[in-house]
């Protein structure tokens, strides 16, 4: 992460925010408590910010400038919710299609699925607000601008969203091993919600509870997985060519 793309300091932090910049994520030294760090959280009330509590170590591994406890990351995007998002594509006339990315937090795979995304006409992406990856200047570059491009929705409770665009009439597949159906023997083709979860954790047994499909991708050399993004392009794109 380039300096350009963060604010240190308490009170400029604090300032960023009531000026509306675009936060990302917040790291705070872990022990901090005075006046200036409650002024800092009642800022963020209503806000979808990431707050992480980490030792001053990491901080100062991050930048070697008077930081005061606390650095912010700023985004080059604005977020959006999806609620504001399916009622309009169906107003449209739209079938909405949406990506949900589980625990991933590589800036690199994010990156990547998003441009495939942007490049199938998916409607957009989400993503939980904790325990995902930033969306910052490398992020950008790896999706080729893609994320400047497609919406992308950081939610606060992926269960709740799930539950909404279930409730929406989405169908929701997973891309699991798990998965009791091959991924080219269902059908993509009505209002979709494709949920990829992070290669290490999977997708979270909560999350997968409430998914109409759980599907794989058969693999038939010695390595057991595919990349995640490379995973989220072989389904983002058997959806494309149903629909």
């Amino acid at each position: 992460m380039k300096e350009k793309d963060m604010i240190f300091g308490i009170r400029a932090v604090i300032e960023a925010i009531k000026s509306d910049k675009e936060i990302d994520k917040i790291f705070i030294r872990r022990d901090m408590s005075n006046e200036l760090t409650r002024e800092l959280y009642a800022s963020l009330q209503g806000k979808q910010v990431s707050m992480v509590k980490v030792p001053v170590e990491k901080l100062n591994k991050i930048t070697n400038k008077n930081h005061q406890g606390v650095i912010a990351y700023i985004t080059p995007i604005t977020y959006q919710h999806i609620e504001d998002i399916i009622p309009t594509l169906y107003e449209e006339g739209k079938s909405p299609f949406i990506v949900i990315l589980d625990g991933i937090t590589d800036v690199r795979n994010y990156g990547a699925i998003a441009r495939t995304c942007e490049c199938a006409g998916v409607n957009a992406v989400v993503l939980p607000i904790r325990n995902s990856a930033s969306t910052n200047a490398d992020a950008v570059k790896t999706s080729a601008g893609a994320l400047l491009k497609i919406p992308v929705c950081r939610e606060s409770n992926l269960t709740e969203t799930i539950k909404y665009l279930k409730s929406s009439g989405l169908k929701i597949v997973a891309a699991s091993e798990k998965g009791n159906k091959v991924y080219s023997q269902i059908e993509y083709n009505e209002p979709l919600a494709i949920l990829m979860g992070a290669e290490d954790y999977g997708i979270s047994p909560e999350h997968l509870r409430l998914c109409d499909e759980i599907v794989s991708i058969p693999i038939k050399g010695s390595i057991q997985s595919l990349n995640v993004s490379v995973a989220a392009g072989i389904l983002i794109y058997e959806a494309l060519k149903q629909r």
